[in-house]
């Protein structure tokens, strides 16, 4: 079993793959500053299920402190030996980004180099770093693949270029293994709720208009987290390449349109939505889908979850965790 660091733990993603981790009987420590972006409560809760879950093995510590305490981090990195470090920790959402920049650079930026400024002498087996779709902004190709000139459009898609840019120049110049997996619109249980699931589906039980945008043309690569965690975890086993630095699309290859998607979550509550169209909201991306060669070549192939039983395990969840009948 392999000792694993996760930063941004108490997060959507972080929370998901340390589950699974801990699950598996690897030692898992976490680190997370619990900002308050959205319901702190909600990272609480699942920092909480983490510490259950490992109980019986006490293979999982939780640590809250922001990666600017760089004697904090070195600490950390000095106590324990790690094998693998899951680089998942940011500041979240893009819109948010556009009234508070610094934030993102500090935060996605700054956090970004601290981490591997410390990882240069560190002997890890690999360094994995999450970025985005985010990334490639209103590309005219309607399938993206990672060779694909990157122009984000946003400030949040912009700290996870210079992100990467961080990585593949630590990793040429000190041969250190990184991992990229650009994340494609990621839901499921216990996820974010500024997120478009988590918020039509609070709109419909609430029974308060869903705001469609681009008048409904939207469409989305939704990826389902378990999906998500399954490729996350095969990185720990990724064979050498000649390259250490590498870059994956990781997103479903299908597309939903935002209207289907209305659809399905009106025929699972059995309650019809009322619909307030809007225009396209600035520093929002039309919709790419991923070229996934790449990751199935590297990874092996797996089928992606259907959005229809997707969305019915987020349902169920919200349904539990809010308590509505």
């Amino acid at each position: 079993m392999s000792n694993v660091f996760i930063t941004g733990v108490a997060g959507f993603i972080g929370y998901s793959l340390a589950k699974r981790l801990i699950q598996d009987g690897h030692n898992v420590v976490g680190l997370d500053n619990m900002n308050d972006y959205y319901d702190p409560m909600l990272k609480r809760q699942r920092v909480n299920n983490l510490i259950v879950e490992s109980a019986a093995h006490k293979n999982f510590d939780f640590i809250e402190k922001d990666l600017g305490d760089l004697t904090e981090i070195c600490s950390i990195l000095n106590f324990q030996k790690f094998d693998y470090i899951y680089h998942l920790a940011a500041q979240a959402g893009v819109r948010y980004s556009f009234e508070n920049p610094k934030t993102y650079f500090e935060s996605n930026v700054t956090g970004t180099f601290n981490l591997i400024e410390l990882l240069r002498s560190y002997p890890i087996k690999r360094f994995i770093l999450a970025s985005t779709s985010s990334i490639y902004g209103n590309s005219h190709k309607l399938v993206v693949s990672e060779t694909d000139a990157l122009k984000p459009i946003q400030f949040y898609a912009v700290s996870k270029k210079l992100d990467e840019i961080l990585c593949e120049t630590y990793s040429k110049i000190y041969n250190l293994k990184v991992t990229v997996f650009r994340f494609f619109t990621v839901y499921g249980p216990w996820g974010r709720p500024d997120m478009a699931l988590f918020k039509f589906v609070n709109s419909i039980i609430e029974n308060q208009p869903v705001e469609v945008y681009n008048f409904g043309n939207h469409k989305r690569s939704f990826t389902y987290i378990d999906d998500v965690v399954h490729y996350l975890v095969k990185a720990m086993d990724l064979k050498y390449l000649e390259d250490p630095f590498q870059v994956y699309n990781l997103g479903n290859p299908k597309s939903v349109n935002l209207l289907d998607l209305v659809a399905i979550i009106e025929e699972k509550l059995g309650n019809k939505a009322e619909k307030k169209y809007l225009p396209l909201q600035f520093g929002d991306v039309y919709g790419n889908l991923p070229n996934i060669d790449k990751l199935v070549d590297q990874f092996g192939d797996k089928s992606f979850t259907d959005i229809d039983a997707g969305v019915d395990n987020f349902i169920n969840w919200y349904k539990e965790y809010y308590k509505i009948l």
